[in-house]
C-alpha cells in the first residue's frame, strides 16, 4: 500500500489496484495472483535501474553467454540429449519458468511408497533400454552415461532448492509431537510445512514399515470429528475419563487387528495399533501429529490457490448436474488476415527422357549400364558388404516376377495373379533383397505391401499390421533367407501364424531358390497407369494400421517431382540411412534413385548405433553429393565427431532432413550447421522436407547456389498456437515455438490450407490449419475403406463464399501448419500428435520438448517419452509417461515429475493430468525401437503399465465439474406438506400390520414367565440345537432343562456374586447354548444382562479392550463366563494388554451350584430395564440401548407374527448372537414362539463354509437368517462346489425365506449373486431379502412369510445427491438399483421426515426414517445422561403435521414408495428402501455422497482391487483400495480409481491409498468401519504399498 501512494499513479491505475486489493480480500484471488497482478500494474511506474530490460524476469536480468564453441562443447558432453526437442532458447525459457515458480513456494506431498517398491527387484530393470527414441524409431545416443550438463545455466541447484523447502519455515513449534511418532525429523519439518504453504518438492519420506509399538505423546486425546464439525447426529458416548468411542473388535477373521486405548485415570494412554490415535485437527493451518495428516495439509494447501476460472451464477437446485461449458476467452487472439489464396508449385518440367514408367527406367538402365553401381549395403563394421548393380537388379528382379506368377500354386490355378498383394518382409539391414523384390513385384504387376519383420508373436502393434494384410487379402509373403531362418518356428519348423495375421505362404526371395524364367518370357512393361503400384502402411493415433494405396503414375510423378526439386541428375552419389520400406527412405533410396541410375549407399540402423558417424564417414569415402537422414542422425553425429580428423563435407549439395515437418528438428540443424560448417558444410544444403504417407512429399526445401538468401525462420507465440492463430512472439518471450521452412510446394502441386475439424474451410493468413495438396503424385485411397478415403483423400475446400477452390480434390496431409511469405511452408505439428484441451489445441510433441528442457536430465532416458491425451469427463487430459532411469533416486524423480507440471504449466497453460515413470525398456516399443504410442496408452486405460511413480493431478486440470450445489434457502415444512398435497402426493408413511389377538402365551409380560410356563407345558418340547463344525449336534436344550440351568445360574449369582436387583452382569460366552442359560439366569436373578463378544485368543491385544470398555461403560457388577474364556481374562497376554486388576468379579458357570434360589424373582414394573444392547456402529461409536420387558415381549411378538413362528417350526440361525436382532432371534425367539433355533456359530463357517446350507437342508428348515458376512462367504468359498453340494444331496427347495440381518442399505449384488448360485440347489430367488434395524429400533423390516415380494427399483444416483428421489428404467445412465429392506414388522409406524426441519415429506422423497412402535429401545445407556441426544434420537416431534405422536429417529436416509402389490390385509403394499447411514454420508460440493455408491465405482475398474472404502478428511475424499496382486500393480491403480471417481460421480478423488487385503476394518455384521480405517491412515498405521497425493 505504502508505495502506491508514494509514487504517481494514474487514476485508472489506482482503480484497478482497489479493485485487485478487494478480489483479494475476497478470496477470489490467491496472494500469488494478487502480487503478481499488482507489479505488472505499478511495474511500469516503478524506478528502473539504469540499463536494465524491464520485460525479463528478474533470473535473466544478466543472462551468462558463454562463446558458442564453449557452448556447443558442453552440449556434446550432455551425452544423450536428443536433438530432436532440443532447443538452447526452449531450455532457456523453461529454466526461467520454473524460477519464476520457485518464488512461488508451492507445497507438493510427495506420494508414499512402501520400501519394498522402491527397491526395482527384477533385474531387466537395469539393463539401459535400447538406446532409441522417438515415435519413428530414433535413439537417444550411445552417449547415455557421459555425464550431464555442467553448465551454470543447466539447472537451479536443487541442494540449495530442497533445503530452502525444509529449512525455510519460520515456525518451529509444530515439531515436537510428530517427530516421536514419526521415526525421523523429515516428517516433523513436513509438519512444520503445513503452518506456512511452503516450497514446491519436498524431501521424500517413505512409509516404511513401522514397529509395531510406539509412544503416543498426546495425553488427553478426544476423537474430534472435524469434517462434520460437532452437531454430528451420533456422538461418541463417552464416559467421564472421555473413553474414545471404540472400534467394533468384532470380527476375528483379518490378521490387521484393531487396537483401542484402555483408561488409565485420565492422563496417560495405552498404545493404539489402529485406532482414534491421536489429536487430529482440521486443515486451516493447525498442525496434526502426524505424517500422512501433515501431506494432506500440505496437499490442501497446494489446492487453496484458485486455478479454476470463477464460476458464473450459480444454477438453480436442479440436479441435472450440467458439466461446466467452457465459454470463449474473450481476450483469446482471433485470425484477422485475409483469406488465404492456395499457393502453386513451380511447372511440372516435362524433360524428353524421362522414362514412361518406373519399370521402363529399370529395364534401360539394366541393359544400358548393367554395370553401373544401384545399391551399396553396409554390415555392422561399416564395411561395403555387397554392391548391387542395375544389371543385377534387372535381372533377380525379372527372376523374382516369373516365379511368383509362374511358380506359385498350379498352373491352371495360380496363387497370385497380377493386380494382388503380396507382403514384403525384409530386415532393415537387407536393403539389396527387398529392392529386388519390390521391382519384381511392379514388373509382375502384384501390388508390394511392404511392413516390417515380426520379431515375436506378440509384437506390440503388429496385430494391427496383420489387420491390414487380412483386409489387402494377402496370402504370400516375400522374404529374404536369412529373415526367414529367423522367423519364430513351431517345434515342427513351421512358422507360426502371427497374432491377428492371415494364413501366409512365406516365399524366399533368393536368386537360388528360384527358378530362371524361359528365353521367350517377358515381362509386360506398359506406360504408367492408375493400376496401385504400392501400398503403405500407415499407424494411426489409435493404432489402427492403414494402407495407403500409391498408383503407378503417382509413383512416376512423385519420382519426377522430387527429380525437379532436387535437382536429381544420372549416376549421382545418395547416402541413405532412413528406413528404405516408406517414406522418404523409400521415395528417395529406392524409387527415384532408380529413375535416375543413381547410386545409393544404404546405411543400416544397425551400424547407427555401433558408429553414429557411420553416414558422414560414408559422404566423405563416397564424395557423395545428397545424403538422406533424420534430425536424430544429426544429432549423433554431433555426439560423437569430436574423435575425426578428417571429416570433409563439402561435397554434398544437398542434406535432406526427413522428420523438418517436426517443429524442433530446427535446434539440431541448427547445432549441425555450427558444428562442420568449419568441415565443408555450407548452410544452403540442409534442406528440411514435409512429408506425409497420404500426401507423399508436401514440400521440400530447394538446395540453391546462393548463399545469401537465409532461410524462413518464424519465432511463434505457443499462446497463439493454441487457439490456431500465428501470432510472431509474445511478450513473455517464455512461451515461444521457433519453426523452420520445409521450402516451397512440389512441382506440379497446389497446396492450401483449411480448418482442421469440420468443414474443410480456407483458413486466413494468420492462422494455422491443416496443409491439404491437389497433385497427381500423392495417395489415391486407404485400401478398402471407402468412407476415410472420402474424408481424407477426396476433400474439396471451400472459399469464405462457399465456392470450391478447384475442382479437383486435394488430399489432407496430416500436416498442422500454415504458408508464409514469399510462398515458403512452416509445419506447426502433426495432426495425429494434437490433443484438444478445454478447446485449445496442444501438440504432443512440444510438450515432449518442454518436459526434455526441464534439467538435469538423470532421471528419463530422452526419447523414451510419450505423450498422449485421454479422456475423462467430456475433455482430453493430457498424460505424459517416461522410462526412468533405474539410478535415479524416488525424490530425484519427483523432483523432475513436479518440475515437468510447473514448467508445461507456465509455457503451455495447459495441466497435466497424470505423469508417470515407468522402469526402463518396459514401455512398448515400435519396430525401430521408439515408443509405440497407442499401446502404451491402451496399456494405460487397462491398468497393466505399472509405473513406478505416479503424479496425478486433476485439481488444477478438471475444470468442467458442475458448479457446487448452493443451499437454497429452506422450504418451511407446512409450505412441503401443503406442495405435497396441491400435487396430489401423499405424506410418506406407512406401518405393519397390528399386533392382533392375544394367545395362549402373549399374556405373559415377561420372558421369565414364558419360560418358567413351557417348563411346565413342555418340559421336554426342545427349543435350541447347536451344531459343531461337523455338522453334528453340539448339545440341545429343552424347556425344562433350558429352566433348570436359569434357576442355578440365578442362584450362583446371589449366593457368590451377591447382586442385588437390578444390577448389570457382563455375559462373556462364545457363541452357544451357555450364553442362552445365562441370560435366562439373570432375567431370573432380577439383574440386567449385557451380551459382550469374548476376545479373540489369537488376537488378546486387540480385542480384550474393547471387551473391557463395554464392561465399564455398562457398570456391570460382575462378569459371567465360560471356563475358558475365564482363564483367558486371567492369561499373561491379557495383562499386558488392559489392567487385569480393575475388573469387577469373574464369576465362571461352568460348576454350578446344585441347588435352586428361593424364588424366581418376577419384576414389578413392566417398563423396567431387561437388558442392554451393545454395538459398534459403522461410524465406530459404541452405543448401548435400554431394553424394556415390555420392549422385548412386543419385539418377540412382532416377530412371531411376522414369521407366523409355532412351536412346530425350525428355524436356521447363522448370525452373532451379541446385539440387535442377532441376538434376539438366537436367545429371546425361542423360548417366546416355542420354535427350535438351529443354531450355527458363523465362526464354525471358516472350518465348513457348507456347514450352514447342508444344516438348511439336513433339517428341512424353511426360515433361516444370516448375515451378510456369511453370505459373502458361501458366495465365494463355495462358488465352485455347487456340483458337489448337489450331489451330497444339498437341497435348499423348502426354504421360503432366507432373510439377511443388516443395519445398512440391502447389498443387491451380493443377495443377487448369492441367489443365482444356489438357484441350480433348488433355492427360490424370492425367498432371499433383507431386514433392518438400528440402534433406535432394533428391527424395523423383516420379509415375513406372507406379503409380496421384495421390489427392486431403479434411482436416478445424480438426484440422489440432492436429496431427491426420481425412479428411472433398468439400465438407465447413473442408476442405482435399491432394493426394499424386508416388510414393515407388525406394530411398527414408519414415516420419512426432512432432518433439519424435522417436517413430513411426501412420498418417494429422500429424508430420515423416523419410527414409532412398540419395541423401540428406550434410550441410550450412557453413563451420564447425554440428554440433547437423548431426546432427539428417541423422543422427536414433526414439526409440523401429527405433532403428538413420539418418534424415534433411526439416523438412515431412506424413502417409502407405494408399490402396485397387495399386502396380506388387502392394501396397497408400501415398499421402505434405505438409502444409507447419515452419520455416513459425505457432504462434498454441497451435495451427498453415500460411500458405498464411490465404492462399488472403484471396485469395478479394475480386476486387482478386491476391496475399497472412501472417507473425507478436510473436504478431500481418500479412497483406499485392497490390492490382490503384486506390490508393483498398485500405481496402475491410482489414475483408474481417479478416472473412475470423476467420470461416475463428478468428485475429484484427493488421495489414493493402496493396501494389502484385509487391512479394511470390518464388523461382525459384515460393514465397513470406515471412520477406524480413516483413523487408521491419519495415525500412520495402515502400512500402505502406496499413497497417492492428487494434486
Amino acid at each position: 500500500m505504502a508505495d502506491r501512494d508514494s509514487l504517481p499513479l494514474p487514476l485508472e491505475v489506482r482503480a484497478r489496484l482497489a479493485e485487485l486489493e478487494l478480489e483479494l480480500s475476497e478470496g477470489d484471488i490467491t496472494q500469488k495472483g494478487y502480487e503478481k497482478k499488482r507489479s505488472k500494474l505499478i511495474g511500469a511506474y516503478l524506478p528502473q535501474p539504469p540499463g536494465v530490460d524491464p520485460s525479463l524476469p528478474q533470473e535473466r536480468r544478466t543472462p551468462v553467454t558463454p562463446s558458442s564453441s564453449s557452448r556447443y562443447h558442453r552440449r556434446r558432453s550432455s551425452g544423450s540429449r536428443d536433438e530432436r526437442y532440443r532447443s538452447d532458447v526452449h531450455t532457456e525459457a523453461v529454466q526461467a519458468a520454473l524460477a519464476k515458480h520457485k518464488e512461488r513456494k508451492m507445497a507438493v506431498p510427495m506420494p508414499s511408497k512402501r520400501r519394498s517398491l522402491v527397491v526395482q527387484t527384477s533385474m531387466d530393470a537395469y539393463t539401459p533400454p535400447d538406446t532409441s527414441s522417438g515415435s519413428e524409431g530414433e535413439g537417444s545416443g550411445q552417449g547415455d552415461s557421459q555425464g550431464t550438463p555442467t553448465s551454470s545455466q543447466g539447472s537451479i541447484n536443487m541442494e540449495h532448492w530442497i533445503s530452502r523447502a525444509i529449512h525455510g519455515s519460520t515456525t518451529s513449534s509444530t515439531t515436537s509431537s510428530s517427530s516421536t511418532q514419526s521415526g525421523g525429523s523429515g516428517a516433523a519439518r513436513l509438519t512444520d510445512l503445513t503452518a506456512q504453504t511452503h516450497i514446491g518438492p519436498i524431501a521424500h519420506l517413505s512409509l516404511k514399515r513401522k514397529s509395531k509399538s510406539g509412544t503416543v505423546e498426546n495425553g488427553n486425546s478426544l476423537r474430534r470429528s472435524c469434517e462434520f464439525g460437532s452437531e454430528l447426529a451420533w456422538q461418541p458416548l463417552e464416559t467421564e475419563e472421555n473413553h474414545l468411542a471404540p472400534p467394533d473388535v468384532t470380527t476375528y477373521t483379518s490378521e490387521h487387528s484393531i487396537q483401542v486405548e484402555r483408561p488409565q485415570g485420565s492422563t496417560s494412554r495405552a498404545v493404539p495399533k489402529y485406532g482414534n490415535a491421536e489429536l487430529m485437527e482440521t486443515g486451516d493451518g493447525v498442525p496434526v501429529s502426524s505424517r500422512v495428516s501433515a501431506k494432506i495439509q500440505q496437499l490442501v494447501n497446494t489446492l487453496k490457490r484458485p486455478k479454476r476460472p470463477p464460476l458464473r451464477e450459480f444454477f438453480v437446485d436442479d440436479f441435472e448436474e450440467l458439466l461446466e461449458v467452457l465459454q470463449p476467452d474473450p481476450n483469446q487472439p482471433k485470425p484477422e488476415g485475409a483469406q488465404m489464396l492456395p499457393m502453386r508449385g513451380e511447372q511440372l518440367g516435362v524433360v524428353t527422357n524421362w522414362p514412361p514408367s518406373l519399370e521402363a527406367a529399370l529395364q534401360r538402365w539394366g541393359t544400358i549400364s548393367p554395370k553401373a553401381p544401384c545399391l551399396t549395403t553396409m554390415d555392422t563394421n561399416g564395411k561395403a558388404l555387397y554392391i548391387l548393380t542395375y544389371g543385377k537388379l534387372w535381372a533377380r528382379s525379372m527372376k523374382v516376377a516369373y516365379n511368383i506368377l509362374h511358380k506359385l500354386g498350379s498352373k491352371q490355378e495360380p496363387m497370385v495373379r497380377p493386380g494382388d498383394r503380396v507382403a514384403l518382409v525384409f530386415p532393415n539391414n537387407d536393403p539389396a533383397a527387398f529392392m529386388v523384390a519390390f521391382y519384381g513385384c511392379l514388373l509382375a504387376e502384384v501390388v508390394p505391401v511392404p511392413i516390417e519383420v515380426p520379431l515375436t508373436r506378440k509384437d506390440a502393434g503388429s496385430q494391427q499390421i496383420g489387420f491390414l494384410l487380412g483386409s489387402c487379402g494377402v496370402t504370400v509373403a516375400l522374404t529374404s533367407d536369412a529373415c526367414h531362418k529367423g522367423l519364430p518356428k513351431s517345434p515342427t519348423g513351421e512358422i507360426p501364424q502371427f497374432k491377428g495375421w492371415p494364413k501366409l505362404l512365406w516365399f524366399v526371395t533368393e536368386s537360388k531358390h528360384l527358378s530362371k524364367p524361359p528365353r521367350d518370357w517377358f515381362p509386360h512393361i506398359k506406360d504408367a497407369n492408375n493400376d496401385t503400384a504400392y501400398i503403405e502402411y500407415k499407424t494411426c493415433k489409435d493404432g489402427s494400421v492403414l494402407g495407403v494405396t500409391v498408383t503407378r503414375i503417382a509413383l512416376l510423378t512423385h519420382c519426377q517431382a522430387l527429380t525437379q526439386a532436387c535437382g536429381y541428375t544420372e549416376a549421382e552419389t545418395i547416402v541413405n540411412v532412413l528406413d528404405f520400406k516408406k517414406d522418404v527412405g523409400l521415395w528417395h533410396g529406392i524409387l527415384t534413385s532408380v529413375m535416375n541410375m543413381m547410386h545409393v549407399i544404404s546405411i543400416p540402423y544397425s551400424l547407427m548405433k555401433v558408429n553414429p558417424l557411420s553416414w558422414i564417414q560414408k559422404v566423405c569415402q563416397y564424395k557423395a553429393k545428397v545424403a538422406c537422414v533424420k534430425s536424430r542422425d544429426m544429432h549423433w553425429a554431433l555426439v560423437a565427431h569430436r574423435d575425426q580428423r578428417d571429416v570433409n563435407l563439402c561435397s554434398l549439395r544437398m542434406l535432406i532432413v526427413a522428420d523438418g515437418s517436426n517443429p524442433w528438428s530446427i535446434s539440431s540443424c541448427d547445432a549441425f550447421l555450427n558444428v562442420f560448417q568449419s568441415k565443408g558444410l555450407r548452410p544452403e544444403v540442409i534442406c528440411p522436407c514435409a512429408s506425409s504417407p497420404e500426401a507423399l512429399t508436401v514440400a521440400i526445401r530447394r538446395p540453391t547456389d546462393d548463399s545469401n538468401q537465409p532461410p524462413g525462420r518464424g519465432v511463434l507465440s505457443m499462446q497463439g498456437l493454441s487457439y490456431g492463430v500465428i501470432r510472431v512472439d509474445s511478450e513473455e518471450k517464455l512461451s515461444v515455438l521457433t519453426v523452420q521452412d520445409v521450402g516451397t510446394v512440389m512441382p506440379g502441386g497446389l497446396m492450401c490450407v483449411v480448418k482442421p475439424d469440420g468443414v474443410p474451410q480456407i483458413c486466413r493468413t494468420d492462422e494455422i490449419g491443416e496443409l491439404c495438396v491437389c497433385s497427381i503424385a500423392s495417395g489415391t485411397s486407404y485400401y478398402g475403406l471407402s468412407g476415410m478415403t472420402k474424408n481424407t483423400f477426396e476433400v474439396f475446400p471451400m472459399c469464405s463464399s462457399g465456392a470450391p477452390v478447384s475442382e479437383y480434390p486435394f488430399a489432407r496431409t496430416g500436416l498442422l501448419g500454415f504458408i508464409g511469405p514469399g510462398g515458403l511452408v512452416f509445419i506447426a505439428g502433426k495432426m495425429d500428435g494434437l490433443m484438444v484441451v478445454s478447446g485449445r489445441r496442444h501438440n504432443a510433441d512440444d510438450i515432449v520438448a518442454t518436459a526434455l528442457a526441464v534439467e538435469p536430465m538423470k532421471f528419463v532416458y530422452r526419447g523414451r517419452i510419450a505423450v498422449f491425451s485421454i479422456s475423462v469427463l467430456h475433455d482430453e487430459r493430457v498424460v505424459i509417461v517416461a522410462e526412468q532411469r533405474p539410478d535415479s533416486t524416488e525424490e530425484d524423480s519427483f523432483q523432475w515429475m513436479s518440475r515437468v507440471l510447473q514448467a508445461i504449466d507456465s509455457i503451455h497453460q495447459v495441466g497435466v493430468y497424470c505423469l508417470a515413470l515407468v522402469p526402463a525398456n518396459t514401455l512398448p516399443k515400435t519396430p525401430l525401437g521408439g515408443i509405440h504410442l497407442s499401446e502404451t496408452k491402451q496399456l494405460f486405460l487397462e491398468g497393466s503399465l505399472h509405473p513406478c511413480n505416479v503424479l496425478m493431478c486433476p485439481h488444477t486440470c478438471v475444470t468442467n465439474l458442475p458448479k457446487p450445489r448452493q443451499k437454497q434457502p429452506e422450504i418451511g415444512p407446512a409450505s412441503v406438506m401443503v406442495g405435497n398435497l396441491v400435487s396430489g402426493k401423499r405424506i410418506a408413511q406407512a406401518s405393519g400390520r397390528d399386533l392382533g389377538q392375544i394367545e395362549d402365551n402373549d399374556q405373559f409380560l415377561f420372558l421369565s414367565e414364558v419360560l418358567q410356563w413351557r417348563a411346565q407345558t413342555t418340559p421336554d418340547h426342545v427349543l435350541y440345537t447347536l451344531l459343531s463344525s461337523r455338522g453334528t449336534i453340539a448339545s440341545s436344550l429343552t424347556c425344562l432343562q433350558l429352566h433348570k440351568r436359569a434357576e442355578k445360574i440365578a442362584a450362583m449369582l446371589g449366593e457368590r456374586g451377591h447382586l442385588q436387583d437390578g444390577d448389570h452382569v457382563a455375559l462373556v460366552y462364545p457363541p452357544g447354548i451357555d450364553l442362552i442359560a445365562a441370560f435366562y439366569g439373570c432375567l431370573y436373578a432380577g439383574c440386567v444382562p449385557i451380551t459382550v463378544r469374548p476376545p479373540h485368543p489369537q488376537n488378546i491385544a486387540t480385542t480384550l479392550p474393547t471387551v473391557k470398555m463395554i464392561v465399564e461403560v455398562s457398570r456391570s457388577a460382575c462378569i459371567m463366563t465360560s471356563q475358558v474364556v475365564c482363564k483367558l481374562l486371567r492369561s499373561k497376554e491379557a495383562s499386558a494388554a488392559v489392567d487385569v486388576r480393575t475388573w469387577p468379579p469373574v464369576l465362571d458357570t461352568d460348576d454350578l451350584p446344585k441347588k435352586r434360589p428361593p424364588q424366581v424373582y418376577k419384576p414389578s414394573d413392566p417398563d423396567t430395564l431387561a437388558y442392554l444392547d451393545f454395538s459398534v456402529s459403522t461410524t465406530g461409536m459404541l452405543a448401548g440401548v435400554k431394553m424394556s420387558h415390555t420392549a422385548t415381549s412386543a419385539f418377540c411378538r412382532s416377530i412371531k407374527l411376522q414369521c407366523e413362528l409355532y412351536p412346530s417350526r425350525e428355524v436356521a440361525i447363522c448370525l452373532d448372537p451379541y446385539c440387535g436382532l442377532g441376538f434376539v432371534l438366537w436367545c429371546l425367539c425361542s423360548v417366546y414362539s416355542g420354535h427350535q433355533s438351529i443354531l450355527i456359530p458363523p465362526s464354525e463357517l471358516e472350518i465348513n463354509p457348507a456347514l450352514w446350507l447342508l444344516a438348511v437342508s439336513q433339517y428341512k428348515v424353511r426360515d433361516t437368517f444370516c448375515s451378510y458376512s456369511v453370505m459373502e462367504l458361501c458366495t465365494k468359498g463355495l462358488g465352485l462346489q455347487t456340483e458337489s453340494l448337489k450331489s451330497r444331496g444339498l437341497d435348499l427347495s423348502r426354504v421360503r425365506t432366507c432373510v439377511v440381518v443388516a443395519e445398512e442399505r440391502p447389498r443387491i449384488s451380493l443377495t443377487q449373486s448369492f441367489s443365482k448360485l444356489f438357484k441350480d440347489l433348488g433355492l427360490h430367488p424370492r425367498a432371499v431379502s433383507t431386514s433392518f434395524g438400528c440402534r433406535v429400533n432394533l428391527a424395523i423390516c423383516l420379509q415375513g412369510t406372507s406379503g409380496p415380494d421384495p421390489t427392486t427399483v431403479f434411482v436416478d444416483m445424480r438426484a440422489l445427491r440432492h436429496d431427491r428421489v426420481r425412479l428411472v428404467e433398468r439400465g438407465s445412465p447413473h442408476s442405482l438399483p435399491l432394493m426394499e429392506s424386508g416388510k414393515i414388522l407388525p406394530g411398527v409406524r414408519i414415516i420419512i421426515a426432512n432432518p433439519e426441519t424435522k417436517g413430513p415429506l411426501g412420498d418417494s422423497h429422500l429424508g430420515e426414517i423416523w419410527v414409532h412402535s412398540a419395541h423401540n429401545s428406550s434410550g441410550y445407556f450412557t453413563v451420564y445422561g447425554e440428554e440433547s441426544l437423548q431426546s432427539d434420537h428417541f423422543n422427536s416431534h414433526l414439526s409440523f403435521g401429527d405433532t403428538q405422536t413420539i418418534w424415534a429417529r433411526t439416523g438412515y436416509l431412506g424413502f417409502l414408495r407405494r408399490t402396485e402389490l397387495t399386502d396380506a390385509s388387502g392394501e396397497r403394499h408400501d415398499a421402505l428402501y434405505v438409502v444409507g447411514a447419515l452419520d455416513e454420508a459425505m457432504e462434498l460440493r454441497g451435495m451427498r455422497y453415500h460411500p458405498i455408491d464411490i465404492e462399488t465405482s472403484v471396485i469395478r475398474t479394475h480386476k486387482c482391487i478386491t476391496e475399497c472404502a472412501v472417507f473425507t478428511w478436510t473436504n478431500l475424499l481418500v479412497v483406499v483400495v485392497e490390492l490382490d496382486g503384486s506390490e508393483q500393480e498398485a500405481l496402475d491403480l491410482v489414475p483408474l480409481v481417479t478416472n473412475v471417481v470423476l467420470e461416475e460421480h463428478y468428485l475429484i478423488v484427493g488421495v489414493v491409498v493402496v493396501v494389502d487385503m484385509g487391512v479394511i476394518p470390518i464388523n461382525s455384521r459384515g460393514e465397513k468401519q470406515r471412520m477406524h480405517l480413516r483413523d487408521g491412515f491419519l495415525a500412520d498405521q495402515l502400512d500402505p504399498i502406496y499413497v497417492a497425493y492428487n494434486m
